[in-house]
C-alpha cells in the first residue's frame, strides 16, 4: 500500500488534470476525484497545486465572462432587481445566521452562503482568493453545493409537476433556489424549453452580482488587513477582467466566435481547478471540519428553496 501511494500519485495527478482539460470529467466529477486522491493517496505536490489553485481561480472567472449576453442580462436584471436584491441580502444574512449557531468557520460559512445566494461554485471561485480562504473551507464549500446541486436536479422536475408550476414559475424557481447554472439547466430541461430559456437568463443575470458582492468582500477584507500589520489586502481586480471579457463578448460582434472558445477554455479550467482543490484535501483537515457545514448549507438551501416557492406561488415573483 505504501508502494502505491508512493508511485500512483504523481501519474494519477496529470492525468485528472488532463481529463478535466478534456471535458472528460463533470465539474463535480472532478472535485470528488481529487478529493479521493489527495485523502486515499495523498498529493506529493501539495505546496505547489495550492499556490496554483488561487492562480486558476481568478484566471476561471475572468474567462467566464465571456459567456455572457451583458445586454440579455442586463433586461433580466433590471426587471427583477428588486427581488434580486431581497433574495441575496435574505440568503446571506440567514447564511451567516446559521454559521454562527452551528459554528462553521467563518470563511466556509461566508462561502457557502455567497454560493447560495448568488451561483454556487462561481460564487465560491471568485471569493475565495478574496478572502484568502484556506484550500480546504474551498473544497468543502464546493463539495456542499455539488451535492445539493444533484439532489435539486432529482427533486425539482417532480416537486414542479406536483404543485403544477408553469413554465415560466418552474424557470424563476430554479434560478433563484438551485446552485450552479449548470444545474438550473439541467433541472429546467426536463420541465420544458420555456422552462430552460426563463431559468438560464434569471440565472445568468443573478450571476452578475458576483461583482459588487465580490468588490464589497474585498473592502471589508482590505481594512481588516490594514487594522492587522504584516497582513497585505488582495483586491479583487481579476473582476474587471471578469467584466471585460464580458462587455468585449457583448459588444464586438467580430470577437464572438473567440469568446465562444474562452468561455470554454474557462469553464475546462474551472474544472481542472476544483480537482486540484480536492486534492489539497488532507485526512487531518476533514477531520477538522465534520458535518457542520453540509448542516448549514441544507438549512440554508431549505430556507432559500421554500421561501422563493412560496413569493412564486403568491404571485410577488414572476
Amino acid at each position: 500500500m505504501n508502494r502505491l501511494r508512493q508511485v500512483l500519485p504523481p501519474v494519477l495527478l496529470p492525468l485528472g488534470l488532463v481529463a478535466c482539460l478534456l471535458g472528460v470529467l463533470s465539474s463535480a466529477a472532478a472535485l470528488v476525484a481529487g478529493v479521493l486522491l489527495g485523502v486515499l493517496l495523498g498529493n506529493p505536490f501539495l505546496a505547489r497545486t495550492r499556490t496554483l489553485t488561487s492562480r486558476l481561480l481568478a484566471l476561471s472567472v475572468m474567462g467566464l465572462g465571456a459567456g455572457m449576453d451583458l445586454r440579455v442580462v442586463g433586461r433580466v436584471g433590471l426587471h427583477g432587481i428588486g427581488y434580486t436584491i431581497v433574495g441575496i441580502a435574505f440568503a446571506l444574512s440567514v447564511g451567516l445566521l446559521l454559521g454562527r449557531l452551528f459554528r462553521t468557520e467563518r470563511d466556509t460559512s461566508i462561502l457557502l452562503s455567497a454560493g447560495t445566494a448568488i451561483c454556487g461554485g462561481s460564487a465560491i471561485a471568485a471569493l475565495a482568493p478574496v478572502l484568502r480562504a484556506e484550500q480546504h473551507e474551498v473544497s468543502v464549500a464546493l463539495g456542499v453545493v455539488f451535492l445539493l446541486n444533484a439532489v435539486a436536479l432529482l427533486i425539482f422536475p417532480p416537486v414542479g409537476h406536483l404543485l403544477g408550476l408553469s413554465q415560466t414559475q418552474f424557470g424563476l424557481w430554479s434560478a433563484l433556489a438551485i446552485h450552479d447554472t449548470s444545474s438550473v439547466v439541467g433541472a429546467a430541461l426536463q420541465y420544458g424549453r420555456q422552462a430552460l430559456e426563463v431559468g438560464t437568463t434569471v440565472k445568468l443575470a443573478r450571476a452578475l452580482w458576483i461583482v459588487p458582492l465580490t468588490f464589497a468582500v474585498g473592502a471589508v477584507v482590505a481594512r481588516g488587513a490594514k487594522e492587522r500589520p504584516g497582513q497585505s489586502p488582495r483586491r479583487p481586480w481579476f473582476i474587471l477582467g471578469f467584466l471585460l471579457a464580458a462587455a468585449l463578448a457583448t459588444f464586438v460582434p467580430v470577437l464572438h466566435p473567440a469568446a465562444g472558445l474562452v468561455s470554454e477554455a474557462a469553464r475546462r479550467m474551472l474544472v481542472a481547478t476544483l480537482f486540484l482543490i480536492g486534492a489539497n484535501l488532507t485526512r487531518d483537515t476533514l477531520r477538522m471540519v465534520g458535518f457542520r457545514p453540509l448542516v448549514q448549507g441544507l438549512c440554508l438551501w431549505a430556507a432559500v428553496g421554500t421561501g422563493t416557492l412560496g413569493a412564486i406561488l403568491a404571485g410577488w415573483i414572476r
